[in-house]
Formats: C-alpha cells, structure tokens, sequence
C-alpha cells in the first residue's frame, strides 16, 4: 500500500490502491512521500530492523517531526516527550539519548508505535504489533490504539497472527492463505461461524494440554543462588557512575532435569537478563551451579567444555540465523567448536539427524535462512542448540513470532524434545498460554525481582499477588470478583 517492496523484485502488475480517491500505483515520488508518514503510517513487526542503531530514540522521532512538521528542535523535543509517554514507557526523558540496543523489545516497540503516531496518520498500519509485548502492556497498547482511533478518527488495518487481539480489535476480518483472501466478513461472523477450512483450522489452533508430570526428586542441573545484574548509570563530565540499572536483584532458582520453569512478567521486568547471566554470558554476582559444579567467577576456557551442555533458543529465528550459512553451515557450528562428528560426512548425517529430529527435512541443509518460513527458521534454531546433547536449554520467547498454528507444533516438538533426552528447560515467555502448556513450575518477576513463584498449577489457579492477578487477567480475559478471587 506503500509502495515499499522491493523493486524490480516485487512489482504491481495490476490493481489499484486509492487513498482519498488519489491512485497510488505508479503515482509519482513527490506523491508517495507526502503519503507515506503523514497521511499512512506504519508499525513494523521487529523493530530492531526498523530502528536506526546509530541514532538516538529522540533524533529518530525528532527526524519525523522535522521532516513532516518543520518542528525546532524544543518544540520536537517536547512533542517526542509527550509521544513516548502516550505510548507508556518509563522513564521517557532518561530514555531520550538511549540507543535501540539500551531497550528492551518491548520498549523498542513502544518507540515505533510512538514513531508512527507522531504525526497523527489518517490510516495506520499496524503489523504484528504487540508480537514482543507482555500480556499487560499489550492490553494497554491495544487500548491506547483504540482510544487514538476514536479521537483521530484513524483507520486501522491490523496484521497480526494472534487471533485474540483480531477478536478484540477488528471491526471486519480477511483471512489469508498463500497469498489470496479466503474468507472476509465481520468479527462475530468470522469466528461465530468459519465458512473455510483453513479459518477454521486457525480458530481451533492453539497450544494446549499438559506435559506428563516429572519426578519431583530430578537431580538439580543448573542452580541460581541470589543471582544479581546490575548496570551502571554514568553522568557528569567524567561519567562517573552515579546509579544502578538493577535488572536482576538477587534472584534465587533451580531447574532439575525434565523440569521446565516458566518465567513470565512484563516486558523490561529481567526475564531475559537472567537467563543469559544463568549462562554465563553477561556478568553477574551471586552463585551459579551447573551440575553441582560453581561456575561463577570461571573463566572463558575453563567454562568452554560446559558450553555444549548449556544451549540458548533465541526470540527471533531471523536475528540469530546468520543470513550467509546455510541451514546446515549453522548446526554444523557448534560441532566444529566442539570437535565433534569427526569428517564432513559424519558430520552431514549428524546434522541431517538433527533437523529430522525438529522436524524438518534433512535435504534442506544447503538453504538459507531467507528461504525458510518462520516456523521452519525457528526449527532450526532448535536443532542448532539440541544438535549438541545438551542438558539446559534457555528458551527465550521461542513461539512469539510465530502464528497460533506453528506454536502449538513447536510447543509439542520441546515437549517431546524434553522427554525423549531428559532437557532442564527455563522457559521466558510473555504469552502464559504457551507457558501454561509448557511449565512446571512459575517464576513472576517484576522489575529484576521475584514477586511470586509456584508450581504452575497454584499459581495459574490461584495466584497470590496483584501483579500476577493483572497479568493472568490479561492473558486469560478473567475478572475478579469482590474478595478478589480470579475467576473465568
């Protein structure tokens, strides 16, 4: 609608787009660029892509603000401000010279949201845009998109695979499949009554049962005593450090093996902060036991034979898939550091075993990740973490990207994973349905602390603080009563 895909790849043959009766295929530039940011504007999907690295959250908004609205620089200061606080991030004038790899994904988020409002858009397109958002600050941000479209009187076309928020914010819906519209109609129609098979197959899609009960008695594989994050807070001339950023306050956690814990809280809150310091991959304080062996305060090599047993699944399959290997090139990695499987074909079947094993084809080895779907780039990523045999795997956020269909497969494949090699999982997760699918035990943490902690069932039936009330709230559409008892 745009006109932003690539040319001479992508083109448009034929159609029509109009806004405001104004024909916007094969319209001039000088057209096009008093459209696109002033008139439509867009929320991209992963705003990492889409924010600049090298520039400022403020010099990014300001750019559109001057550009658009010839605004001076105070007056764009302080429209940025009030735009960043419109979208709910903390802090916003501390945040102003922070750069996009100082936020969280959430709040990354936040400030594409706060982009694309700036200049007050007669049509916002919104794709995927609370993909990395936790349970409650999507609910807020859906609100603030309602409440924005009633005072604007903005359209919006909202692309999103979660069909809870489709349900929540649509007034009509299309249903697409390779590439064509299969079914259109009003909300209650659509999800009342599905006419085509594969809405139907959405709308039932959705990770669920339970996985069988571990032994409670499990060795222990990784133990956390006390964990603490800290980053420094520099000011003044000679950036002394006059602060801390506590992003994990004195944590304590163990993970046996079979177990998964569950660790939900908003966006920002320390959930993955935790897990990479539980690996050993960022600094910390307080003690870390992996196999009963105290690991903190080791060194690069003396920690290197444990890493095969220690293996991460990142949230974004795209991000932390090189785009030059191939799909076997990236599970072959870790064998060559390790100096396992021996000669090239050895390694060949090792790695073919392993891509059976997630459930991909082993033929697919000399294919690049643009080639794959989002599912299949996520499938991979799990096999380049299991192709080792580890012990402990950190799976951060490994279902947010994708839609409800693939979830529930990826979900049934870690669980099946688990079993079949006796995984200890630490499961970061700001969607509770896949955690509910997936954990035994709940961690709840809010700014870097554990606020509530139990095994899943307690805290999913009866959680005890206000916080996990709101965010169970949120997740599963409850209300509470009087006494302040969570109900359906």
């Amino acid at each position: 609608m745009l006109q932003l895909l690539p040319y001479p790849k992508a083109s448009h043959p034929t159609g029509s787009i109009r806004v405001d009766g104004e024909e916007i295929v094969g319209a001039a530039e000088p057209v096009l660029r008093s459209t696109r940011g002033n008139r439509i504007s867009m929320i991209f999907q992963e705003p990492m892509t889409s924010l600049n690295p090298l520039q400022t959250i403020e010099r990014q908004i300001n750019e559109i603000l001057s550009v658009h609205r010839g605004m001076e620089a105070q007056a764009a200061r302080t429209r940025t401000l009030e735009l960043l606080r419109l979208v709910g991030l903390q802090n916003a004038e501390q945040r102003l010279n922070a750069y996009p790899h100082q936020l969280s994904g959430g709040q990354r988020q936040r400030v594409m949201i706060a982009m694309a409002l700036a200049n007050e858009p007669e049509l916002l397109i919104a794709d995927e845009p609370t993909t990395a958002l936790d349970v409650t600050v999507q609910a807020q941000v859906l609100a603030l998109l309602r409440s924005l479209q009633e005072r604007l009187g903005m359209a919006i076309l909202l692309i999103t695979h979660d069909l809870g928020i489709v349900e929540h914010m649509a007034d009509r819906i299309c249903v697409m499949s390779d590439g064509e519209l299969v079914e259109t109609g009003d909300t209650r129609s659509v999800f009342g009554s599905p006419r085509h098979a594969y809405t139907r197959m959405l709308i039932s899609a959705e990770p669920g049962g339970r996985k069988s009960r571990p032994p409670p008695d499990a060795p222990e594989v990784v133990t956390g005593d006390g964990v603490k994050v800290y980053f420094p807070i520099k000011a003044g001339i000679f950036r002394r450090t006059v602060d801390h950023v506590r992003a994990v306050d004195g944590v304590s956690l163990n993970v046996r093996e079979r177990h998964t814990v569950g660790v939900v809280g908003e966006s920002g809150s320390g959930k993955t902060t935790l897990g990479l310091a539980l690996l050993r991959l960022i600094k910390s304080g307080g003690a870390i036991r992996f196999d009963g062996q105290a690991i903190q305060g080791r060194g690069f090599k003396d920690l290197r034979p444990l890493r095969r047993e220690m293996q991460i699944v990142f949230q974004d399959p795209f991000a932390s898939l090189s785009p030059r290997l191939s799909a076997g090139q990236i599970v072959e990695e870790g064998l060559l550091v390790h100096g396992l499987g021996g000669t090239y074909e050895e390694r060949r079947r090792i790695i073919g075993d392993a891509l059976r094993e997630v459930g991909l084809d082993p033929d697919i080895q000399d294919r690049y990740p643009h080639e794959f779907s989002g599912g299949q780039r996520q499938r991979i990523a799990i096999a380049r973490a299991m192709v080792l045999k580890p012990r402990f795997v950190v799976l951060d956020e490994p279902t947010s990207a994708l839609d409800r269909s693939v979830q529930a497969q990826i979900v049934d494949l870690l669980r099946d994973l688990q079993e079949r090699h006796d995984l200890a999982y630490l499961f970061i997760s700001h969607d509770l349905k896949v955690v509910r699918a997936l954990a035994d035990e709940i961690i709840v943490m809010r700014d870097g602390k554990v606020v509530e902690r139990g095994s899943a069932d307690r805290v999913f039936e009866d959680p005890q603080t206000a916080y996990t009330k709101a965010l169970m709230a949120a997740a599963f559409d409850l209300a509470a009563d009087e006494s302040g008892t969570v109900r359906a």
